[in-house]
């Protein structure tokens, strides 16, 4: 052991502290410029498919249950719903949006917590700034930065000291709590009650049992952001529930150790494809071979997958619905091949009809490597092998996923990805504005409110469906 490293109640304490100050105290201004910058393209890749996701069904219905489940009036604690309008209670908004994020596969993440952060913290950011019109943009990001912190290591502490695999919304609850904590000017004692309270209400959800039978309930993130930011505003008003284990049990010290030093929002991936990042090795590995070798769908006999094992549990047949489509290795890996690239359009609808895509489906098989499977959660690999229709046999080599350090996309590459699924949702105008609008809020003179008038109306054709009949 380090002989700066501090094991036990003391290491404990002194955490306590320091995370105290890194979530209420530590100014926007003393953030890593590299870090801020980070956060405006997390933030601009996760409200990309925030309206891309609204007009699934998942995202109507988490809309509509928000407001008859968590209606609010009061200005000071509620919030409209993003690219909704409706007005509901801050921690119903961030529901929604979490939720309806959550269903569209899409979305940044973070392998050493095998799920993601930004689904729920940004949602909170959004309900949270509606009542604080003097944000500054910095002030903003900041917050974020504080939420992808706290959450990536709560997410990491847990794994490391339960049994069972559970859902994104077991623990990023906590980044939302941290969050809320910052911008609603929490004391320490609150804040500390609050992350015991977000740890306690957050869903042990099971992440296998979503994999083998995929739903709507998806990474249990739409749970997570209510039960943090609920938490945040119990804890306000007195409610208790510290300790949270995962901050402040001798045996997750380690994990807090490099809080402020080490910035894990700098190694979040974001993904090329709307698909669970288990397949994204996959895809990339025959996306390789395609663009090599020039070749069609038909000049494809067969592709053999070798995968970690999570990923060769990833749904077999052809999905019949949105939430199987994405989390199936095949049919990305097929949808890919016959499509080069993979879209909304793909994985619902009449994607899911596609006999062409069935067909190619039907000539992929998937294997566990061992190799693989070692590497995981730290990467996230595969190898392809394809036999051509002309008897050639090509081999991909291990490929890593695209989107992480190891392979990050461009700036360029994000922003094209947002217009790509903002655009068809709100125009190329409002999508641009928004794009831009994210962008600047690093400049010092920005405010978050400037983003207000682009953020909560609905989509124009959804107000013109909503309008009574005269």
């Amino acid at each position: 052991m380090s002989p700066h490293r501090r094991e036990g109640p003391d290491a404990s304490a002194e955490i306590a502290v320091r995370l105290a100050d890194f979530v209420l105290r530590r100014p926007a201004s003393v953030f890593p410029t590299a870090v801020l910058e980070q956060a405006r393209y997390l933030l601009l890749d996760t409200i990309g498919i925030a309206i891309a996701a609204g007009p699934m069904e998942a995202g109507r219905i988490a809309r509509d249950a928000a407001t008859l489940l968590y209606g609010a009036s009061d200005p000071q604690h509620s919030a409209r719903m993003l690219f909704d309008g409706r007005r509901v209670s801050i921690a119903g908004a961030a529901y929604a949006a979490a939720t309806q994020i959550d269903n569209l596969d899409g979305h940044d993440g973070y392998s050493p917590t095998k799920g993601h952060i930004g689904v729920v913290v940004v949602p909170a950011l959004a309900a949270l700034a509606e009542a604080l019109p003097d944000l500054t943009g910095p002030d903003a990001l900041a917050a974020l930065v504080v939420g992808y912190e706290v959450a990536g290591r709560a997410g990491i502490a847990l794994h490391a000291t339960v049994s069972d695999y559970h859902t994104s919304g077991a623990w990023n609850a906590l980044g939302v709590a941290a969050v809320a904590a910052r911008l609603r000017r929490l004391s320490d004692g609150q804040l500390r009650e609050a992350l015991g309270i977000a740890e306690y209400h957050g869903p042990r959800s099971q992440m296998m049992r979503e994999i083998a039978t995929p739903t709507m309930l998806h990474d249990g993130s739409g749970i997570g952001a209510l039960a943090g930011l609920s938490a945040a505003v119990l804890a306000e008003r007195g409610f208790t529930g510290a300790p949270a284990i995962t901050v402040e049990a001798p045996e997750v010290a380690s994990h807090w150790q490099d809080l402020g030093a080490f910035w894990q929002v700098l190694h979040q991936y974001v993904k090329p494809y709307p698909i669970c990042r288990w397949a994204h090795a996959a895809i990339d590995a025959t996306r390789g071979l395609c663009l090599a070798h020039h070749l069609a769908p038909t000049d494809i006999k067969h592709i053999q997958v070798n995968s970690f094992h999570y990923a060769a549990t990833l749904f077999d047949g052809m999905p019949d619905t949105t939430s199987k489509a994405q989390y199936s290795l095949r049919f990305a890996v097929a949808t890919f091949v016959m499509h080069g690239r993979i879209g909304l359009e793909h994985i619902s609808g009449n994607g899911l009809e596609n006999a062409a895509v069935a067909d190619m489906l039907s000539r992929i098989t998937v294997s566990e490597s061992e190799r693989h499977s070692a590497r995981f959660p730290a990467g996230r690999w595969a190898d392809v092998v394809i036999t051509t229709t002309d008897g050639r046999v090509l081999m991909s080599g291990d490929v890593h996923a695209r989107g992480g350090p190891e392979a990050p996309l461009a700036d360029a590459e994000i922003e094209a990805k947002y217009m790509e699924f903002a655009s068809p949702v709100l125009g190329q105008g409002r999508a641009g504005a928004i794009r831009d609008a994210v962008l600047s809020l690093g400049e010092r003179d920005s405010l978050f409110s400037d983003l207000s008038p682009l953020l909560y109306d609905p989509p124009v054709i959804t107000k013109m469906l909503q309008r009574p009949a005269w």
